[in-house]
């Protein structure tokens, strides 16, 4: 059987990264320009500023990519672009670069949408088996997705309002942490003692998350030591929340796990490189007895190796998308 090679493109938010991919599991090559940098100074990252380093580095970062693989785009045979959800302007400026590359060389364009691109870096671990159980968590979402063959995504329950990495990054901002955060969180949690009593959200018997409350709840928290002159202690703020945090995460998973009758887990987005969650839903695994696969760190945050893997299968389902493709800032997966 022939040999797939997949170039994959991704640019939803502040990395611009090419990657081929062979079969859907083998990377060949993989070039990522980070811009954490360049956004730490304003706390975040900023969307204009975000497109116009896009527009400075794809076109350096695609022939970078195909360079160390020793090919051209001959040997390619499909683009896969990350068409959404993610900063309107960034996703603009890969999904043009895409298109240009699938009109000038011929090659067929597979749209893959961001979460997609998530779920399917676990593919480069371990061959996916089914029916499995996908945790996603990332800045922008946290949902629990059922899958019973590739492409088949079923959402069972998701957040209700804030995402868990974007609480992450909000209760890091309100503790005087760096963007980005949610690591140095992850770390203080380490160190820290479990001393701030914070409220554990949405204990209900859905498969939905909500942490807004919990993020007002360090807020406010923060905010009253403050007016009484006390100094919060951060490491321990910091193992409180994500204690909490990880908590109503866990009790969802295991209610679908149980419930859904399913042995095998995934977990992906930017949050699975989380050492808290990633030892939580080790534990969790052992304790149903379910097998586990989370990406490596590498593969957790933003990069193209998971875009062309998705690509891979979805070029396999017969996906295929025009010139007339289009990004969205937001789209479901399901």
């Amino acid at each position: 059987m022939k040999d797939t090679y997949i170039l994959g493109i991704e640019s939803s938010c502040d990395e611009t990264s090419a990657s081929i991919v062979k079969n859907g599991t083998e990377e060949i090559a993989t070039v990522i320009s980070s811009q954490i940098d360049i956004h730490k100074d304003y706390g975040g990252v900023v969307p204009e500023i975000a497109s116009r380093h896009h527009v400075k580095n794809v076109t350096m970062v695609l022939e970078e990519c195909l360079e160390k693989a020793n090919m051209t785009m001959d040997d390619i045979d499909a683009i896969a672009i990350t068409y959404g959800p993610g900063l309107i302007g960034s996703l603009l400026i890969g999904l043009e670069a895409a298109k240009t590359l699938s009109f000038v060389h011929n090659k067929p364009l597979i749209p893959v949408h961001h979460i997609a691109g998530h779920i399917y870096a676990n593919s480069l671990v371990k061959e996916l088996k089914f029916p499995t159980l996908a945790l996603v968590v990332s800045g922008g979402h946290t949902e629990i997705i059922k899958m019973v063959d590739h492409y088949k995504f079923e959402k069972l329950g998701g957040t209700l309002d804030d995402a868990v990495g974007e609480c992450y990054d909000k209760v890091a901002r309100v503790i005087g942490l760096e963007y980005p955060g949610g690591p140095k969180i992850d770390k203080l949690a380490v160190i820290g003692k479990n001393t701030y009593k914070l409220p554990v959200p949405l204990q209900d018997d859905s498969y939905n998350f909500s942490f807004s409350g919990l993020k007002s709840a360090v807020i406010n928290l923060a905010h009253n030591e403050e007016q009484r002159g006390v100094e919060i202690r951060k490491e321990d703020l910091a193992t409180s929340f994500q204690t909490v945090a990880i908590e109503s995460i866990i009790t969802k998973v295991r209610k679908a796990i149980v419930e859904e009758g399913i042995k095998n887990v995934i977990v992906a987005g930017g949050v699975a490189a989380n050492n808290g969650l990633r030892t939580a839903m080790q534990q969790l695994s052992e304790e149903l007895n379910v097998e586990l696969s989370i990406p490596p760190m590498k593969y957790c945050t933003d990069n193209a190796t998971m875009i062309a893997a998705a690509g891979y299968y979805a070029y396999l389902d017969g996906r295929r998308a025009d010139l007339t493709l289009n990004s969205k800032s937001q789209d479901t997966l399901c």
